[in-house]
């Protein structure tokens, strides 16, 4: 037994050596902004998450504090209760403070702190100054979106684009209800343009070259920057010599998580989605919603905006525009139950593109 004593420990120490070395692992993608009280001090960016919080992040791998500390490469004051973001201080000597919103593919959503909320492929964190005076501390400062901005435009086109707020009435957890504004003004590529009642500006582009459309309007937050290229012809089918005509689908994406389960109160109601740049142009962009609850099924039907009986795999699609980002809102709030929501698209050579599809559950 003595030589066994010996080779023991030795291998007791190679298994421990194994085992404080685990392999590293990627967390999940995600977006960060910053708006801070005098403009944007962190424009849209994309980070990978760690698979260990960094050192003095007291918030864990994969949370809105550790996009944080990636989006703005440790510049903050690492407090669960931050105060501090690239530089700029508040700390609610005037009633303001930052505010965190968190999209997960149904628009902005008040944040519950950025140590509790945990981050999926695709989320964005956005952080404001906000202002919550007495006597009921309620928020001041809303996110403001941009939709429907095409990925393309010719030189002298009219582009059509909605600007929405979302509104939280009490700063709760959870909050954000979409809400088209008035007086937004809508600027770039050389063109600027002012919303409307119903939300939505038009802009004829006047320069071509890469550009980004951006939102601002007096006491919100402003709009992400959307990119936008305008040439200066529309450009032809990009085809090899001798190649024959365009038989390529668009490749069509839904912005809501695969797999993702929501309450009631937070489900999306905006559905939301893009277009790959197609050498065709797009026709049109197509939505399908189907529910399921209690062994029956039922569609979503856009011509009479409520979901109809149906035969479970069965339902049509509706139009949602042909714009390369496009939007729906829901009239109502979903019902519990299992969702399948799928996209597709047809490009101006009446290709048809791979339907994508997401499943969700209400609860």
């Amino acid at each position: 037994m003595a030589p066994l004593k010996k080779i023991v420990p030795g291998l007791v120490a190679g298994l421990a050596l194994l085992v404080a070395a685990p392999a590293a692992f990627a967390g999940p993608t995600v977006t960060v902004r910053v708006e801070g009280q005098g403009g944007t001090l962190l424009e849209r960016s994309r980070v990978t998450l760690p698979d260990q919080a960094a050192s003095g992040n007291p918030c864990a791998a994969n949370t809105a504090g550790a996009a944080l500390q990636e989006g703005t490469r440790g510049n903050w004051d690492h407090q669960e209760f931050t105060q501090t973001i690239l530089g700029e201080t508040h700390k609610f000597d005037a009633n303001d403070y930052w505010a965190e919103w968190v999209d997960r593919g149904a628009g902005y959503k008040r944040g519950g702190g950025l140590c509790n909320d945990t981050l999926a492929d695709g989320d964005e964190l956005l952080m404001l100054t906000d202002v919550s005076p007495p006597p009921d501390y309620a928020p001041t400062v809303f996110p403001l979106d941009l939709e429907g901005v095409p990925a393309q435009a010719t030189r002298g086109d009219e582009v059509t684009v909605t600007v929405v707020e979302y509104r939280s009435a009490t700063g709760n957890t959870g909050e954000g209800d979409r809400t088209p504004v008035a007086g937004a003004q809508v600027s770039g590529a050389g063109a600027t343009a002012t919303t409307g009642a119903d939300g939505k500006a038009t802009l004829r582009v006047g320069q071509d070259g890469s550009f980004t459309l951006k939102a601002v309007r007096q006491g919100n937050a402003p709009s992400a920057a959307e990119p936008l290229i305008v040439t200066a012809t529309p450009q032809p089918a990009a085809t090899a010599p001798g190649a024959g005509r365009d038989r390529t689908g668009p490749v069509t994406s839904i912005a809501l998580r695969d797999g993702a389960t929501f309450s009631r109160r937070h489900a999306p109601r905006l559905l939301r989605g893009s277009v790959g740049a197609d050498p065709s142009g797009l026709r049109v962009a197509k939505l399908r919603l189907i529910r399921r609850s209690g062994g029956r099924c039922s569609y979503y039907s856009g011509r009479r905006e409520r979901f109809v009986g149906t035969r479970c795999g069965r339902g049509s699609f509706f139009g949602v525009g042909n714009t390369a980002s496009f939007s729906y809102q829901l009239a109502s709030r979903l019902p519990r139950g299992a969702y399948t929501l799928e996209a597709k698209a047809v490009d101006g050579a009446f290709n048809r593109g791979a339907v994508a599809r997401v499943r969700f559950r209400v609860s």
